[in-house]
């Protein structure tokens, strides 16, 4: 799938197969998400793969909304240093890493990290030091269904010299 199909078919998908995801995917759309355009270059980043059924659970049931999480095959915690641009880094990694999941025939959804009361207990739970902030939650797998909500659009968005 090229670049533009996967930007345009990506969906949140929270319904996942019972199949295991391979290491040559995962380490693929991690390469993707490290590639992602950074402030300075200062590549804040880091990902921790889950696959451990067991913390998938504790990690879903410390969220609001990430319930789904511990059906997944996978989820990737996206973590960045506490740098100015921090925000902006790791959800530019977050997007990146989502496209790179569905090009490979995958589905994810993003979860919310910063800001939630919650992501003091992820960077407990997976073991991050002090001075890095969660960005995002991502539970990856084989979509079990594939959602198709409407999307606004380019005529309602776009807006050419002023608003």
């Amino acid at each position: 799938m090229d670049a533009l199909e996967s930007l345009r078919t990506r969906r949140s998908v929270r319904s996942y197969l019972d199949r295991p995801v391979s290491k040559e995917d995962i380490e693929t759309m991690v390469d993707c998400a490290r590639l992602a355009a950074t402030a300075i270059n200062i590549q804040p980043w880091e990902f921790v793969v889950v696959t451990d059924r067991t913390m998938l659970r504790r990690i879903a049931n410390a969220t609001d909304h990430g319930h789904h999480i511990a059906e997944a095959p996978l989820c990737v915690l996206v973590f960045c240093k506490d740098t100015k641009y921090y925000l902006e880094d790791g959800c530019a990694a977050t997007q990146n890493l989502l496209v790179a999941a569905n090009a490979l025939g995958l589905a994810g959804c993003w979860i919310a990290g910063d800001k939630k009361d919650y992501c003091g207990v992820i960077r407990e739970l997976a073991g991050v030091p002090d001075g890095y902030r969660l960005i995002s939650l991502v539970p990856i797998g084989y979509a079990d269904g594939v959602p198709s909500p409407p999307k606004r659009s380019l005529e309602d968005v776009l807006h050419w010299g002023k608003f």
